[in-house]
């Protein structure tokens, strides 16, 4: 497992780690509920180092990775980004990504363990292109703090004139000790968020001072866990639990945020252009409500079932301390994912009720 730049910080803080593909994370820090609370009512402070991060160089990276993704790359200035996907010729999710257009680079931040994947996928359709795809993981870390009082956390740091006002928009600054900070606006939970991609060598003392500043403020270092209930809570998808390659962008609601249908050709475009003009895709991701015994723990395929006929399965699931009840992500068929619509969940030998539900569950 690759272990986190930061390890020895966190386990200062008492942190219990984890794994996701092969990537350590931090689990939690002892007190998941706190953490949640931080991240819904001031600010949480999270090491993402984990994620994967690759820089495209070169003259042609722009029209090249246009052609790949699904979103528009060439409408970007330096200082904006944007959320898109790579998906087969089939339409079906490779990754999804977030990118931000540097000076000179584009960055791609997407979900941990798929770096090797999306550099082999890109490859593949490099010929003549003069593109060098860089695994920056190793030259810059991630780190996020999320939350209504994120923007006074990273402000906290004095070294930002000003915050990007904008979800995916950046400012980068050169601070002698510390060296190039870029800071993103990205809200990951819904709220307030912003993520900066700070130098290996000053992540340490970037991290101390975050914490601090949200401790200040009623917050605290918070793990993948609390996120994770954040997330769901959010009714925000992630690639790898509620989406994968089974499934076409628009089944996972990314058809508006991840999929620009005015851009030139590219990958896949000629199935989703399709789905877009003249179908519907068949099943969606949708919100449940549940009725859950104690004892029960909903977890991730858990089969769904409507007039007796099998019409999805759960691909996240949480107890929210927010509503007070379990609640899923879901895969759902057309014909059963209304909102109001009642269903039989089934985990295990236990079955038990749920109804489809808006997103988000908690705004």
């Amino acid at each position: 497992m690759s272990t986190l730049a930061l390890h020895e910080f966190h386990q200062g803080l008492n942190a219990r780690f984890a794994g996701l593909n092969g990537m350590e994370l931090v689990g939690d820090y002892g007190d998941v509920a706190a953490e949640h609370e931080a991240l819904r009512q001031s600010a949480g402070v999270l090491d993402l180092g984990f994620r994967g991060r690759l820089c495209l160089t070169g003259a042609d990276r722009v029209r090249f990775l246009h052609g790949q993704v699904t979103n528009d790359v060439k409408r970007l200035r330096s200082g904006e980004g944007c959320y898109s996907a790579l998906v087969t010729a089939k339409g079906r999710m490779e990754s999804d990504l977030n990118i931000y257009a540097l000076a000179d680079e584009l960055l791609l931040d997407f979900e941990p363990g798929l770096s090797g994947a999306v550099a082999e996928r890109l490859e593949k359709f490099l010929v003549s292109d003069e593109v060098q795809i860089v695994d920056a993981a190793p030259h810059y870390g991630l780190l996020s703090v999320q939350g209504p009082s994120a923007g006074l956390v990273v402000g906290g740091l004095e070294v930002f004139p000003e915050l990007p006002a904008v979800p995916f928009g950046f400012v980068k600054i050169s601070e002698g000790m510390l060296g190039e900070i870029y800071l993103m606006n990205q809200p990951r939970l819904g709220s307030a968020g912003y993520d900066l991609f700070v130098p290996a060598d000053s992540l340490g003392v970037v991290v101390d001072k975050l914490v601090a500043a949200a401790r200040a403020l009623g917050g605290r270092a918070c793990g993948w866990d609390a996120f994770e209930v954040g997330r769901i809570e959010a009714g925000i998808p992630r690639f790898g639990s509620d989406m994968d390659g089974t499934n076409l962008p628009p089944e996972c609601g990314l058809g508006d945020r991840a999929v620009s249908y005015n851009k030139g050709c590219y990958i896949g475009q000629e199935v989703l252009n399709r789905l877009h003009s003249f179908a519907r895709v068949n099943r969606e991701l949708c919100g449940l409500r549940l009725a859950v015994q104690a004892a029960v723990h909903p977890v991730k395929g858990d089969k769904l079932f409507h007039a007796a006929k099998e019409v999805g399965q759960v691909t996240s699931a949480t107890w929210s301390p927010a509503l007070g009840c379990w609640i899923a992500l879901a895969i759902v068929r057309r014909e059963a994912n209304a909102i109001g619509t009642g269903l039989v969940l089934k985990s295990g030998a236990a079955e038990f009720s749920a109804e489809v539900v808006s997103l988000p569950f908690v705004k």
